[in-house]
Parts: C-alpha cells; sequence; structure tokens
C-alpha cells in the first residue's frame, strides 16, 4: 500500500510498493526542492558577502569551502547514514525496533555533535594557516568559519530530524521547514550586512541561525503528527549493541564526505596559490555549478531511502529498478546543465561581483576563470551523476564502507590534482580536479554496486 496511517496523523510513504520512476521522482521533487533552497540562500549569502563586503570577503568565504565539507560533510553523512537503518526497519515494518533506532541515533548525535564541534573550533586557526590562506583574506575566512563550526550542533538537528522524515517516506515536510528557514536567512543576510555593516560573520550567523530554526520546526512536527514514533515501555533505554549498529553505518557515511574533503583541503591550498582573482572565480563558478547539479544530488538522495526500504522489505529487484530509472533521469538533467552553462554561465558570474570596486581588468579576468571552470566541470557531470546515484544506492543498501572507499578515491584524485595537475596546468587543473576524482569514484562504485547486490541475493536466499 502507498500510505502507511495506521497510528499516524501524516502519512508515510512506503517506497516497496509501486512503480519505481514514478516513485523516485515523486520523492526526489521536494528533495531537490529543498536542495536548491539550501544552496539558494547559500547563493544569496555569497552574492551579499561579494557586493556588499568585497571581493576578499567572497575569497574569504569561499577559501573555507573544503574545510566546511570535511567538518559539516562528516555529520551530516552521520546523520544521512543512521536515516539509513531507520528506512530498513521500516521498510521491514520492524516498529519498535525503528522507535529504539531513533532513541538511540539521538544520543548518539548529541554526544558526536559536541565532540566535533569543540574539537575543530580549536583546530580552526591552524587549519586556515596549513592551507595557506592569503592574508588578505584570513580574518574574513576565520571569522566566518569559527561561527559555522559553532553552530554544528543546530545544523545537525536539521540534518537528522530531516533524515528520519525521509526514512518513513516523508521527503515534503522538511522542505516546507526550510523553505522558511531560507526566507529567514536571507532577511537576516540582509540585515546583518546591509543594515548593521557586518562582514563574512553577519553571513554565517544567519546560515547557523536558519538551519537551526528549520531544524527545531522538524522536530516539533514529528512530534505532533507521526504517532508511530512515540515511546511505549523500554524503547528508550540505550542499546549498546544497536549504537553500534549505527555507527557502522553512519561513521563510514560521515567519514566518506570528510575523506573526500581532506583532498579537497589539500586541493584548496593549490588554489590559494593561484591568488584572490581565481579563488573568487571557483567560489562563484562553484556556487553555480552546484545550483544547476541540484537534481543530480536529489537523485541520489531519493535512492538512500528507496533502497534501504526495499531492502528491509527484502525486494532486491526493486533496487535494480530504481537504480536504472534514477541513472536516466539523471543522463537526462546532465545534458540539460551543459547546455544552462552555455546560455547562463557569464550572466551568472558577473552577479557576484562589484563591478565598482575592481577594475574592469579584474572583472574580466574573474568572469574568464569563473565561465571556464563552470564548462568544464559541466562537460563530465555525466560521471558526477552516477557518482551520487551509485552511491547512494549502496549506503541503502547497508554497504557504507564501499561508499567510504569511493571517498578515499576521490581523495587521492584531489590530492593528485593540487600537487600534479595545478602545478603543470594552472587554472586548467583546477577545473580538471573534481572530474579525476568522480572517475576514480566510479571506478570502485560501479563494480561494488554488483557485488552488494550479489552479497544481498546470498543472504535473501539463505534466509
Amino acid at each position: 500500500m502507498d500510505n502507511i496511517k495506521e497510528k499516524n496523523t501524516a502519512p508515510i510513504k512506503d517506497l516497496t510498493e509501486g512503480q519505481p520512476m514514478k516513485l523516485i521522482i515523486m520523492f526526489a521533487l521536494p528533495l531537490l526542492l529543498g536542495i536548491l533552497l539550501q544552496q539558494f540562500y547559500s547563493l544569496v549569502d555569497a552574492l551579499i558577502v561579494g557586493r556588499y563586503v568585497g571581493k576578499e570577503a567572497l575569497a574569504g568565504v569561499g577559501a573555507t569551502g573544503s574545510v566546511n565539507f570535511i567538518v559539516l560533510g562528516l555529520v551530516m553523512g552521520i546523520c544521512n547514514g543512521f536515516s539509513v537503518v531507520l528506512a530498513q526497519r521500516f521498510g521491514a515494518k520492524d516498529f519498535p525496533g525503528l522507535r529504539k533506532a531513533v532513541a538511540n541515533s539521538i544520543r548518539l548525535c548529541v554526544i558526536i555533535g559536541a565532540g566535533v564541534t569543540v574539537v575543530v573550533l580549536l583546530l580552526c586557526k591552524t587549519i586556515l594557516i596549513l592551507m595557506r590562506t592569503p592574508d588578505n583574506i584570513f580574518d574574513f575566512s576565520y571569522v566566518y568559519l569559527a561561527i559555522i563550526f559553532a553552530g554544528i550542533p543546530l545544523m545537525m538537528l536539521y540534518n537528522f530530524s530531516a533524515g528520519v522524515l525521509r526514512a518513513l517516506g516523508d521527503s515534503k515536510s522538511p522542505i516546507i521547514f526550510l523553505a522558511i528557514a531560507a526566507v529567514l536567512n536571507i532577511g537576516l543576510d540582509l540585515i546583518m550586512i546591509v543594515c548593521f555593516g557586518m562582514g563574512t560573520e553577519g553571513a554565517a550567523i544567519a546560515t547557523v541561525f536558519s538551519q537551526g530554526f528549520s531544524g527545531a520546526l522538524c522536530v516539533i512536527y514529528i512530534k505532533k503528527k507521526f504517532d508511530i514514533l512515540k515511546y511505549e515501555e523500554g524503547e528508550k533505554k540505550t542499546d549498546v549493541g544497536l549504537m553500534k549498529t549505527l555507527l557502522s553505518v553512519g561513521l563510514p557515511m560521515g567519514l566518506q564526505y570528510s575523506i573526500t574533503g581532506i583532498g579537497s583541503v589539500i586541493l584548496q591550498a593549490s588554489v590559494n596559490g593561484l591568488g584572490d582573482s581565481a579563488i573568487a572565480a571557483i567560489t562563484a563558478a562553484l556556487k553555480v555549478h552546484i545550483l544547476l547539479s541540484c537534481p543530480l544530488e536529489g537523485l541520489g538522495q531519493a535512492m538512500a531511502p528507496f533502497a534501504g526500504q526495499n531492502v528491509g522489505a527484502k525486494k532486491l529487484e526493486r533496487v535494480g529498478q530504481g537504480l536504472k530509472s534514477a541513472l536516466i533521469c539523471g543522463f537526462v538533467v546532465c545534458a540539460m546543465i551543459l547546455g544552462l552553462a552555455f546560455l547562463i554561465g557569464e550572466g551568472a558570474i558577473n552577479l557576484f561581483l562589484d563591478k565598482e570596486t575592481l577594475t574592469p581588468e579584474v572583472v574580466e579576468e574573474i568572469i574568464g576563470y569563473g565561465v571556464k571552470y563552470l564548462i568544464i566541470t559541466a562537460f563530465f557531470d555525466v560521471l558526477l551523476a552516477l557518482v551520487n546515484i551509485v552511491r547512494f544506492t549502496i549506503q541503502g543498501m547497508g554497504f557504507s564502507n564501499f561508499a567510504m572507499i569511493a571517498g578515499v578515491l576521490e581523495m587521492i584524485a584531489r590530492i593528485l590534482a593540487g600537487v600534479i595537475l595545478i602545478p603543470a596546468l594552472g587554472f586548467t587543473g583546477a577545473c580538471l580536479a573534481s572530474p579525476l576524482a568522480w572517475i576514480f569514484a566510479d571506478a570502485f562504485l560501479i563494480p561494488a554496486y554488483f557485488h552488494c547486490k550479489r552479497t544481498l541475493d546470498k543472504g535473501f536466499n539463505v534466509s
């Protein structure tokens, strides 16, 4: 049946029944909207910082991207991993086990969130120094990064609560709350930066507060609407074995992002050597590309609960059908992204620049760099589609360690790009760094998927 309403005042989507392509598209659309909203207010942050604070501030925010990816990717990946376990228990209709998993996931989130926050705040300045962050943007980077890291518990609140909803097949509710937070974020950006004259710290405070607000809305909604998650006696108890299971899935998913990010940090150090115009160009081009490629991320994220629920229900053939459907959609999206890169690339990069404070030569240099980066990256997006969709499918199947290995390969590729490609090719080497990372990851993920499928097949046949 499509919607399970027993013990619930809100519908829960069962992804184990129905036509896979339709289910995945309908489930991915709200996820896509959510990703677009997140990227939109991230884009607005960069636009406001670039126009009202200056090129150095924009470069300062951009120089923190890879470090952000390591740390925030870790906590987001862990939350996504926990939601895979929840999706599998929901797919198996093990509702008491689902509630126990939620309770123990919350404990782990509190412990991990607090620990990571303390460690990264202590190391923040040291990391920026090791990355060779230019002196003229160092203070902008440090203030922005420190505030973002201080808000890790609030960001973890949203990612876990939204992950719970997605595990139960509800991809719409978190988006509504995120939309409210996006409007709030933009309003706070304008108030703090334009009205109060704050710099990158204003953008960081707006981002952290908005994420925490959307997380609080998710929690309130879950408590009021999802009776299936109301605990019965004994279900809140600490279960060490269950916590180990959660960590066995969550940690590899989190480390996958962090390991990939380590390569990005080394790569960023090489990019920093190209100058603040190159850093600003890549910052703007990345924002545009991430926005354009949101559908690929949405399709990938949809595959984790889809695969998780169907593995829990022992319907492995549906996982393969879903993977094929998602890939077809992904390849169509890639063609559209490449076309848009050519059509709107120059105009999009131009939006980030305050021409009154920059010479025409600098404007031309930044736009040239940015358009080149955007088009080269878009040309290889079919590789990114494979990475996102296959990786999330493997994670939903319960093989997070394989996804982590793919992250290691991406890290190696980005290190090679930073050590070899950029010194040899300059800015062109920076443009080829991500495609090289996707090639390395795909070379492992594609055969890994078939191995996971064979392993589960054997297990289901035995049982």
